[in-house]
């Protein structure tokens, strides 16, 4: 409830209070729980328990296993839903969500807004064979040099030069973004595009940014 002096809720905040985050389908061989891609873990976990006490009832002694689909998490908001679940029902759970970043973890692209996420700082260049990764966005206070990796759920940031391999938006999230002091790198990847970048291309002008436009493609300006 907001405090007398607040703003009124918007048309946007009341509906997304109004809808349900959750919805449940039960089939012969399993269970398939939908999570809105807009939900909020907060609110998510609430519905949740809300609804386990209803699941509960139909399964009984029932090992049905659950699939949660609809949203992609992070590793850790999978793993606070997984133990809501299991106190309530001790069953399989499996996510259409991947727990690793990368290409060969991608199962679907999708797009989240994510102006404001969890950021972290890399203090230092990124040398040959050095990887660093993270879930939320990924700030280089340095170079990332040739031979160096960059993974990051949402973007990536390098305040020098990026030579290396960057791969943002590395669970899917089409709306994340490259930007560095100049991108010099072979390859760049957001989401499930891959980028080759030529020699030529990068001898024209230096390259600061790159996103997926409204058309798909990977641009780099």
């Amino acid at each position: 409830m907001r405090q007398q002096g607040q703003s009124p809720l918007s048309q946007k905040e009341k509906e997304k209070y109004m809808k349900n985050s959750i919805s449940i389908q039960t089939k012969k061989d399993k269970t398939i729980i939908k999570i809105e891609e807009e939900a909020d873990q907060k609110q998510i976990l609430q519905e949740l328990k809300k609804k386990l006490t209803e699941l509960k009832k139909l399964y009984q002694e029932d090992t049905t296993p659950i699939y949660i689909t609809g949203k992609v998490f992070k590793n850790k908001e999978m793993e606070q839903i997984q133990e809501t679940i299991e106190k309530v029902l001790p069953v399989e759970i499996k996510f259409d969500s991947p727990k690793i970043l990368g290409l060969h973890g991608i199962k679907r692209s999708f797009s989240k807004e994510i102006a404001t996420s969890e950021t972290k700082f890399h203090r230092g260049s990124l040398r040959s064979g050095q990887k660093i990764e993270f879930e939320g966005s990924l700030v280089i206070l340095g170079d990332v040099n040739a031979g160096a990796e960059v993974l990051a759920g949402e973007n990536i940031v390098v305040l020098g030069i990026l030579r290396g391999m960057a791969h943002a938006g590395a669970k899917g999230n089409k709306e994340a973004i490259i930007a560095a002091a100049s991108i010099e790198s072979p390859q760049i990847r957001i989401a499930n595009k891959v980028k080759e970048i030529e020699k030529e291309e990068l001898e024209e002008e230096i390259k600061t940014c790159a996103y997926v436009d409204e058309q798909g493609e990977l641009v780099l300006e």
